[in-house]
């Protein structure tokens, strides 16, 4: 019902504008009447500042990670197994993901609240599905593989499915998140076929696109219309 909607009110605009398209304004009314529909479809209250901190977060909690792992540098080798501290891992990695959801649930709400947008509107409803599908879904899954004892593709399955998240999610916010996705497809597909590197590629997509992605937003959406983060 909700995108036949959106397609009954998209056909109707199409179709008058074509017939008044020699009047400036009925044009100018047509773009206002189009603009308030794609804010009423799409969540655009996200922060750029974030993501910066997501990424800030994720490197934090791979350093952590990493010294846990592997002996002091320049050594590339292991001091312990993965399945060793498999626990421990897993209370990093559910630390850094409530940090990051406290962060990002704060910042939109008080970002919404000074633009006086719905945070609970059509396109945050909308959103909230399409991101949390495949990202359920993706947590089972690795849940299930830790549970058998399979480590090795765990940090290529969370980009894998992460990105898919963003990309399903991406038609109802800003574009440049079905970008994000894609690159963080890309990075978990990369550690799919270099397992050993899996922690630095997780580090590579939850951090540093992270903090690129939330610089752009800040700069794009935020810091050049003069909009508070």
């Amino acid at each position: 019902m909700y995108h036949f909607k959106n397609f009954i009110l998209y056909f109707v605009f199409q179709s008058t504008f074509k017939n008044m398209n020699n009047n400036p304004e009925y044009i100018d009314d047509l773009r206002a009447i189009r603009s308030m529909m794609e804010k009423s479809s799409r969540f655009l209250s996200l922060s750029g500042l974030s993501g910066i901190l997501m990424g800030v977060y994720a490197l934090a909690g791979a350093w952590v990670a990493y010294r846990l792992i592997y002996l002091p540098p320049p050594s590339p080798y292991r001091q312990v197994m993965i399945d060793e501290i498999a626990l421990t891992l897993a209370g990093i990695a559910g630390t850094v993901l409530f940090l990051s959801l406290a962060t990002t649930l704060f910042l939109t709400i008080r970002r919404a609240q000074k633009l006086n947008q719905q945070v609970w509107g059509p396109g945050s409803k909308q959103l909230l599905i399409n991101l949390l599908i495949p990202l359920a879904t993706g947590g089972l899954f690795i849940t299930i593989l830790s549970w058998r004892g399979v480590y090795e593709v765990i940090a290529p399955l969370f980009l894998i499915f992460y990105g898919i998240s963003l990309v399903n999610a991406a038609k109802f916010t800003h574009p440049e998140i079905f970008y994000m996705g894609l690159i963080q497809i890309g990075l978990g597909l990369g550690a799919t076929i270099l397992p050993g590197y899996g922690l630095l590629f997780w580090a590579a997509g939850f951090g540093l696109v992270h903090i690129i992605y939330g610089t752009v937003m800040y700069l794009r959406y935020e810091k050049k219309k003069g909009i508070p983060a």
